[in-house]
């Protein structure tokens, strides 16, 4: 993914003109800092310039992508070093970021509407094993609202709204975007469900279940990723998430019982607490099956009299769920 930089030109002899504008980097996605010219003085500005009739380029490094196909181009003219006048090359400089920031958005706005079309045909794909060959428009219409590449480290970036899982270290993984929008489909949420999570991950599932519902449990394991997950959603204004660190195979007891349980680590069996933390009329979904062996995604409904039925869905395969159990 290229990166987006301002360039800044000082030309003209005596009374300059000052030149801004935002391109897409053709090298790839390497911040540049550099000059082209002989200015001693690298600070843009538009004060009398002792190079006269010289081009001086200044490239600035700007946050996000750009398509290679927006350009543009803001100009701005003073006839004097007056400091007053200098703020106006400033202020085009924040116009290019601006822009820049808003073509990002656009980018990842049309790359998350890619994703949700590969997730449709997936859908439609495998329609004779989940019985459908459409998803709830309300959970689509997450899908194609959250921000996953907020949710992968930097060097996986570009790579966020490919319909694959992608690693988030420590050996785990960020789920396939068909699966996590299957999984959320399944569970069937309604607005003021209570919902755990077990394997918070990055914490890209509980925040797509927190646009759907208000109140999200989230369990992690791993130290490190329940932090950077905890931060990372309260970066997000994900209000309605809370993240523990612990082993979610024996559940959050404190907040049960769960209108709806995902689990998104592989078990070898359903785990016995998280079923009795389940609400009668509730739905869990977990994938069932050792590392080495055909995991299954599962969904287990609850009847009204805690009875219990399972179902396998389709063949499915995850990290294994960790603990002491």
């Amino acid at each position: 993914m290229a990166c987006c930089v301002a360039e800044l030109r000082l030309s003209t002899p005596g009374r300059q003109a000052c030149i801004a504008s935002v391109k897409k980097d053709p090298e790839k996605g390497r911040n540049i800092s550099e000059f082209k010219g002989e200015n001693p003085d690298p600070r843009p500005s538009c004060r009398e310039n002792p190079f006269a009739g010289r081009d001086i380029w200044h490239k600035l490094p700007m946050a996000g992508p750009l398509n290679s196909r927006q350009v543009v181009q803001v100009r701005y003219f003073t006839l004097t070093g007056n400091p007053d006048r200098r703020r106006g090359i400033y202020l085009v400089l924040l116009i290019g970021m601006s822009f820049c920031a808003e073509s990002a958005a656009d980018n990842y706005l049309l790359q998350r509407q890619a994703m949700v079309r590969e997730i449709e045909a997936d859908v439609r794909a495998t329609s004779l094993y989940i019985d459908t060959d459409a998803l709830d428009p309300r959970v689509m219409k997450v899908m194609g609202k959250v921000p996953r590449h907020e949710f992968v480290p930097p060097a996986q970036r570009s790579r966020a709204y490919e319909n694959r899982p992608l690693p988030i270290g420590h050996g785990q993984t960020i789920s396939q975007p068909y699966i996590v929008a299957l999984m959320t489909d399944l569970l069937r949420l309604q607005p003021g469900a209570r919902v755990l999570e077990v394997g918070t991950g990055s914490g890209y599932q509980a925040a797509v279940l927190a646009e759907l519902v208000e109140d999200v449990y989230t369990m992690e394991i791993i130290e490190d990723l329940g932090e950077q997950a905890r931060r990372r959603l309260q970066r997000l204004d994900y209000e309605g998430v809370r993240v523990r660190l612990g082993d979610g195979y024996y559940g959050w007891q404190e907040y049960a019982p769960f209108d709806a349980i995902v689990v998104t680590a592989a078990a070898s069996h359903i785990p016995p607490p998280l079923v009795e933390q389940l609400k009668p009329g509730g739905r869990m979904v977990i994938p069932v099956g050792g590392r080495f062996q055909v995991q299954q995604l599962t969904l287990i409904d609850k009847d009204s009299d805690g009875r219990t039925r399972t179902r396998q869905i389709l063949p499915v395969r995850f990290v294994p769920l960790t603990g002491k159990h």
